[in-house]
């Protein structure tokens, strides 16, 4: 089976919009109204299920093992629902989950991060392993976050914030290596 899943409903029907050069694991599932930007990667395991709300995810972000990536529909405690919304050169760790929320650009999520509705993460950020970012908060750019809820534990040095680009492109290389590999299988 596919693991690119469209939703068909009487009004129009909600399929996975795929930019240039995208890996999708096989092992995984990318469902409904999702946009991946060019050389993003899906990997196995991972979730990305936009079946009631939009994801949109950017450019050479990838979305590593496990990770679970949802929305929150709109109903009448929340009538306008919370989208996912997620920046170019992201790198989200595996196990992570990403709910109804808006990541920005050079982002580090790591492993079992959680990120709930509302919640914002600009750019430049790295959310550390077991983190939560509890509904509606803002994590502002520059910082180290850390804890449940995460808090700023400091700012990130220049290293650090290089990492972010090398993280995307490491990640790039090796879904090109992937889909080299099952291009000639």
């Amino acid at each position: 089976m596919s693991p690119l899943r469209a939703l068909g409903d009487s009004d129009r029907e909600k399929s996975p919009r795929l930019g240039q050069g995208v890996y999708i694991d096989p092992q995984s599932a990318v469902i409904g109204d999702v946009t991946l930007g060019d050389d993003s990667s899906v990997w196995p395991m991972a979730v990305v299920r936009g079946d009631m709300h939009r994801i949109r995810i950017g450019a050479r972000t990838s979305v590593q093992d496990g990770a679970v990536l949802h929305i929150t529909h709109a109903g009448p405690f929340n009538p306008e629902g919370w989208p996912l919304t997620i920046g170019d050169d992201v790198t989200i760790g595996h196990k992570a989950c990403l709910h109804g929320c808006t990541v920005g650009n050079r982002v580090l999520i790591g492993i079992g991060a959680i990120v709930l509705d509302g919640a914002v993460i600009e750019d430049e950020v790295v959310l550390a392993a077991g983190a939560l970012v509890p509904p509606g908060k803002t994590l502002e750019s520059g910082f180290l976050y850390v804890g449940s809820p995460a808090k700023p534990a400091r700012q990130l040095t220049d290293k650090e914030k290089a990492f972010f680009r090398y993280s995307a492109d490491n990640y790039v290389k090796l879904k090109n290596q992937y889909l080299a590999e099952c291009q000639q299988s």
